[in-house]
C-alpha cells in the first residue's frame, strides 16, 4: 500500500509518498527557516500564506519523485494537530479535497505520534514495549508504546519546551535563530564548564527548563552580550553549558523510565533529536537498544506521516469528512 502524507503543521510545507509503512518512495520539504529568521521565531500568519503557495508543487512534486499517480495510492494521511491552526487549515482541506477527487480514504494523524513513527523508517524496526522521547520545539514528552495506537504519556514539560528553551537561550546569548542547531553548530569542540541547575522534579517523569533558561538569561544580562558574529570564549561556554544540561535531563529521565518499565528499547523523536549531544549521550547511556531516525526525519517531515497514516490504516482508522485541525490535539488522539 502506498500512502500520501501531507505536513504543514508549523513553517514546513512537506509531502512523501510511503510504501507499506516503511519504504520512502518520496520525501519533499519546503522550509521557511529563512523566511521567519529574520523575525527571531515563527510567524503563524506568514507561515499559513507561504503554505498555500507551496503545496500544490511540494504535492505534485512528492508523486512525480515517487512515480505514482492517484492510481497507485491506498490512502492520504495529513496532520491535523497540534500545530498552528492556520498552517494546520492548509494541509488538511487540501487533504479533503485531494482525497475527495481521488476516492481515497482520509486519514488524521497526530504530529506527535508521526515523529515516533519516524523510527519505523529506518533498517531496524522497533519492538515493543518501548519508551519514547519526544523533543522539538514546542514539545518534550516521554510516552510509553505497547503496541500500535496505544500510546500512554508519562511525562511531559511543565513550562518550556526543549527546542523552545534553545530558542529563547541562542537568542539571549545574540547567536540566533533556530537556537538548537545554531547552539550545537557553534559549540562543536568546547568543554563546558559552568555548573548550571537542573530540574530533576522527584518522583515524576515531567521536565521542566524555564529554570535553567532564566539562569542563562541573567548570565547573559551580566556579561553584556550583545548579537555577534564571533561570540566570544565566555558567550559558547554558556551556551554549551545549557546544552549539556538540557541533554543530562533528557537522557536521564528517559532511561530511568525505560527501566522502570522495563521496555525493549528507546526511541527519539523530534526535531531537537537530530542534536549530536542527545544522540551520542543517550546511547551512551542506555542498556538498551536506542533507535534515532536519521536527521532528515526528526526535523518536520510528511514521510512520518505517511508511515503513521498507513499503521492507522490497518486499524481502520479513517476519518471522516468532518475532520477538523486541533491545534492543542493531544498525544494519542487522533480521528
Amino acid at each position: 500500500m502506498k500512502i500520501l502524507g501531507i505536513e504543514t503543521s508549523c513553517d514546513e510545507t512537506a509531502a512523501a509518498v510511503v510504501e507499506d509503512g516503511t519504504e520512502i518512495l518520496s520525501n519533499v520539504i519546503s522550509s521557511q527557516v529563512e523566511l521567519h529568521s529574520r523575525y527571531g521565531g515563527i510567524v503563524p500568519e506568514v507561515a499559513s500564506r507561504q503554505h498555500l503557495l507551496s503545496i500544490t508543487p511540494i504535492v505534485e512534486k512528492a508523486l512525480a519523485d515517487a512515480k505514482v499517480d492517484a492510481k497507485d495510492l491506498s490512502a492520504i494521511a495529513v496532520t491535523h494537530g497540534p500545530g498552528l491552526a492556520g498552517s494546520l487549515l492548509v494541509g488538511v482541506n487540501f487533504a479533503k479535497a485531494v482525497a475527495l477527487a481521488w476516492g481515497l480514504p482520509l486519514i488524521g494523524v497526530n504530529h506527535l505520534e508521526a515523529h515516533i513513527y519516524a523510527n519505523w523508517l529506518g533498517p531496524d524496526k522497533p519492538e515493543f514495549p518501548a519508551v519514547s522521547l519526544i523533543v522539538s520545539g514546542g514539545h518534550t514528552e516521554l510516552v510509553l508504546l505497547q503496541g500500535h495506537g496505544e500510546i500512554s504519556r508519562l511525562g511531559r514539560t511543565r513550562d518550556d519546551a526543549a527546542g523552545e528553551a534553545f530558542d529563547k537561550v541562542a537568542r539571549a546569548l545574540g547567536l540566533g535563530y533556530p537556537g538548537g542547531p545554531i547552539i550545537e553548530k557553534a559549540t562543536q569542540g568546547i568543554t563546558p564548564t559552568r555548573r548550571l541547575p537542573r530540574a530533576w522534579i522527584r518522583g515524576s517523569d515531567d521536565f521542566s527548563f524555564s529554570g535553567i533558561k532564566t539562569a542563562v538569561v541573567r548570565l547573559a544580562e551580566e556579561l553584556k552580550i550583545s548579537s555577534s558574529t564571533n561570540p566570544s570564549p565566555a558567550v559558547l561556554d554558556l551556551a554549551a553549558s545549557f546544552q549539556q544540561a538540557v541533554v543530562d535531563v533528557l537522557v536521564t529521565k528517559t532511561v530511568a523510565a525505560a527501566g522502570k518499565h522495563g521496555v525493549n528499547q528507546i526511541l527519539l523523536a523530534g526535531g531537537v533529536a537530530a542534536n549530536k549531544l542527545l544522540r551520542e549521550t543517550i546511547v551512551r547511556r542506555s542498556p538498551i537498544p536506542v533507535l534515532i531516525p536519521v536527521h532528515i526525519l526528526c526535523t518536520d517531515n510528511a514521510a512520518m506521516v505517511a508511515c503513521c497514516g498507513y499503521f492507522r490504516l490497518l486499524q481502520g482508522k479513517i476519518a471522516g469528512w468532518d475532520l477538523d485541525v486541533v491545534p492543542g490535539l493531544s498525544l494519542g488522539s487522533s480521528k
